[in-house]
């Protein structure tokens, strides 16, 4: 009885999970996810502008998005949920000079550019696979 309790719970968690995400614009049913094209990858170098928390739809969780200058000018850059990117080992402040990798896209208007790596130094943070499946969701065989 206990396990199916359990179990249960556990669904039910990853269903709320799933949709927080999603409504974030972060999750695999986001826009975010079904938009990133892997023929409009590229990478660009700048500095880190100044970040945003962008909320779900209820407010309890948020992804992070920054803004770099490059010589271009400036760009939105979508890295992932909160959870995922807060807790890397590499730390991203405002100032920082990085190199991303990414997909250039239009969302809702805007181009931006959903992250896939980011370079720091000589180190590099990780977000998504070479497809544009995001490394803080369950891997499917096939990615």
């Amino acid at each position: 009885m206990k396990t199916k309790i359990f179990i249960l719970f556990a669904l039910l968690f990853g269903l709320i999970s799933y949709r927080a995400y999603s409504q974030a614009g972060l999750g695999l049913g986001s826009g975010l996810y079904n938009i990133y094209d892997v023929n409009t990858i590229e990478t660009i170098s700048g500095e880190v502008a100044s970040f945003e928390k962008v909320f779900s739809g209820n407010n309890t969780t948020y992804g992070i998005t920054l803004a770099l200058y490059s010589g271009n000018g400036q760009i939105s850059v979508h890295l992932g949920p909160s959870w995922f990117v807060e807790n890397q080992e590499i730390k991203i402040t405002e100032g920082d000079y990085i190199n991303v990798t990414g997909s250039r896209v239009f969302y809702h208007g805007n181009q931006i550019i959903i992250a896939k790596e980011i370079m720091k130094e000589n180190k590099v943070l990780l977000l998504r696979s070479d497809s544009g499946y995001p490394l803080w969701a369950a891997m499917p065989d096939k990615y």
